[in-house]
């Protein structure tokens, strides 16, 4: 199982330190998210301190960008990095494509994200080979690419992309057309295993392909001191209120709760809705252990269900080096 990491919340200019630092400790790969900044920024300054790090957007807003936006960023971090760029897309959700982003939401997202990345692929094919760009589908037609903005081959053009989600649907889409599904940080076991990976293995089945030509990258939840417990039990909460993610509570049969949920967030009590989170749904939803049993509790609940794996805490250095030195270990052992 490889063991990832996250940048946090941080200026630009310190993420050559973060790239260092987070190759010297271990980690398999550095991720980026889009929320203050564009989440393909912090790869150029990866690719360029770092020589082993895997790195990858996780995720960045598929439908605030078109694909030949998509396709050159990624292209671009490939060819900079000698192939070691992930790209890691996610849908959002329809307030913020709508109403952050100015964008059109789509009548089916998984039609359309199936479509933007095959539309992604047509321009690397046609980057790498030369053959014409013609592409025909229902939301995007593209058959111009004149020589003067074609960048040409690379030497990695494999690019893998992930997909991000919590139902079912999506991860069907990953096994179908992508390398990776990059799980919720809201998920259980019991869901990773009964609801996700069999849509997963659907999906590898009309592709034609086996589960070890993919990777399942889970994020976990982990309450490791009481100051951690709120925090989490706050994160669960605001997860499980959202009507999208319901399938994850309803896999255990916590639906009146998460309707609660729904209810108190739109009453905007975000300081009431901790309390509904229970321990149930805690060990359900987090690995509750002391700190130095994490490495071996982590390894415990997702031998068999994921292949990259990481902490919902970004990587800070400086910060418990030698617990994320010795975590990384343990969880690759």
């Amino acid at each position: 199982m490889k063991f990832d990491a996250s940048l946090p919340p941080i200026p630009l200019q310190s993420v050559p330190d973060i790239a260092c630092a987070a190759e010297e400790i271990g980690f398999d790969a550095l991720w980026s998210t889009e929320t203050i900044h564009d989440p393909f920024l912090p790869g150029v300054l990866v690719a360029e301190h770092s020589r082993r790090l895997s790195f990858g957007t996780a995720i960045a807003v598929s439908f605030a960008r078109s694909p030949a936006t998509l396709a050159y960023s990624a292209w671009d971090l490939a060819q900079a990095s000698g192939g070691r760029f992930i790209l890691g897309l996610g849908t959002q959700v329809k307030a913020h494509i709508e109403r952050r982003f100015g964008m059109p939401w789509p009548d089916s997202v998984v039609n359309k994200l199936r479509e933007q990345i095959t539309a992604i692929r047509a321009f690397w094919n046609t980057w790498q080979t030369g053959a014409p760009l013609d592409f025909r589908g229902e939301y995007y037609h593209l058959n111009l690419m004149s020589p003067f903005f074609n960048p040409g081959p690379i030497e990695q053009p494999h690019i893998p992309i992930y997909i991000a989600g919590v139902n079912a649907g999506l991860a069907r889409l990953a096994g179908e057309t992508a390398q990776g599904f990059l799980a919720h940080p809201f998920h259980t076991p019991q869901y990773l295993s009964q609801t996700l990976l069999p849509a997963i293995q659907q999906g590898l089945e009309r592709s034609g392909r086996r589960r070890a030509d993919f990777s399942l990258s889970v994020t976990a939840f982990a309450v490791t001191a009481p100051e951690e417990d709120l925090f989490v039990r706050s994160q669960i909460a605001f997860y499980a209120s959202t009507p999208s993610y319901k399938a994850v509570m309803a896999e255990h049969g916590w639906q009146e709760i998460a309707e609660q949920l729904s209810i108190m967030a739109r009453q905007g009590r975000w300081g009431d809705m901790p309390g509904l989170i229970n321990d149930d749904i805690l060990a359900a939803c987090a690995v509750v252990c002391r700190p130095e049993e994490l490495g071996s509790k982590l390894k415990e609940r997702y031998t068999g269900l994921a292949d990259r794996l990481g902490l919902y805490l970004p990587f800070v250095p400086g910060q418990q080096d030698a617990f994320w030195q010795t975590l990384a270990q343990r969880v690759r052992a």
